[in-house]
């Protein structure tokens, strides 16, 4: 079973923007899973006829975002090895000062989604936060997209000199 965490190190804010990607570092030093993440901002602007375009920007160096602005993130793990890698985990956070949009995740059709909203403690499919309500009681509810602090993939085997690539969003505060 591999276990890998991301060192995210993308607030998407200016000043802390440094590197062109984040190069995710594994648990094991001699892993054979090498992990990338990317992060482009979404620009939107009209062509000739005046229809609304999307396109991302790659992010570089002293990256200027405001809030409002949507990046995309691209985690990319490749399997470098002759076998295949079991039971494959990687927990990412959502950087600070950003918030996860919902179901804006791309991932191979077996990887496993869960989330967290307790700092990377526990995660679920289907996160829940405790609200307390005018007249004093407690309910459960979903948890709002504000509230996600990681995400998890879950891959059962990545095979041998085998890439996978997911992708998720988030907007700035």
């Amino acid at each position: 079973m591999a276990a890998i965490p991301l060192i995210s190190q993308m607030p998407g804010v200016a000043d802390l923007w440094q590197p062109t990607s984040a190069v995710a570092q594994n648990v094991n030093k001699k892993s054979a899973l090498q992990l990338r993440l990317n992060a482009e901002k979404q620009i939107v602007a009209q062509d000739q006829q005046g229809k609304q375009t999307k396109v991302w920007q790659p992010l570089k160096g002293q990256a200027v975002v405001q809030p409002g602005d949507v990046l995309r993130y691209t985690l990319t793990g490749e399997n470098t090895s002759d076998r295949p890698i079991k039971n494959v985990t990687i927990n990412q956070p959502i950087p600070q000062g950003m918030v996860y949009v919902m179901k804006s995740i791309t991932a191979p059709d077996d990887t496993k989604i869960t989330y967290s909203v307790d700092g990377g403690r526990s995660f679920t499919e289907n996160p829940t936060v405790q609200v307390r309500l005018p007249n004093g009681q407690v309910e459960t509810r979903p948890a709002p997209a504000s509230a996600y602090t990681h995400l998890q993939f879950k891959l059962p085997e990545l095979g041998a000199k085998t890439t996978l690539k997911a992708t998720y969003k988030t907007q700035v505060r």
